[in-house]
């Protein structure tokens, strides 16, 4: 099963080193990680994808929580949690299939971020769902190059 944690940590040299660490040291995966500052300063928060059991999952958070440098884990999968991907994909568009990229464009909610002769760079962000949709029915176009964040999240509002 697909789990997202969410790691906050001292932003400092290493951490992300000692983090990946535990994982490949004991034969876990990370499937996506983001790493970014917090806005209170000297913290960054990790957005780690991985896959596994429950047990699996319960002995990557103790392993984490043990680590010096991280403060809290939270298994955004367990709670009702926002979660987003961006993507840049390169696609061709030659000018008889130009018309028809932009229409899924336009359905996808995507924006054009650079115009090429016969190419077209196109930015969307949403579910993962959505991205693999879109580049499933842009692969027949042709795509040339693509960039992809993995997952962000955040916890729900309570309302």
């Amino acid at each position: 099963m697909r789990h997202l944690l969410s790691v906050l940590v001292e932003n400092e040299p290493g951490v992300l080193s000692r983090v990946s660490g535990l994982f490949s040291g004991r034969g876990f995966n990370i499937e996506t990680l983001n790493v970014a500052p917090t806005l209170e300063e000297g913290l960054s928060i990790m957005t780690i994808t991985t896959s596994g059991d429950d047990q699996i999952i319960e002995q990557i958070i103790k392993q984490l929580r043990k680590l010096v440098t991280v403060l809290k884990v939270v298994d955004l999968s367990e709670i009702k949690s926002v979660e987003r991907e961006m993507i840049l994909i390169k696609v061709n568009a030659e000018d008889g299939k130009r018309a028809e990229i932009l229409r899924i464009v336009d359905v996808f909610r995507c924006k054009v971020v650079d115009v090429g002769f016969d190419e077209l760079t196109i930015e969307v962000t949403g579910t993962q769902d959505k991205l693999n949709a879109l580049i499933n029915l842009l692969t027949r176009f042709g795509i040339k190059e693509v960039a992809r964040t993995g997952a962000v999240a955040l916890r729900r509002s309570m309302q």
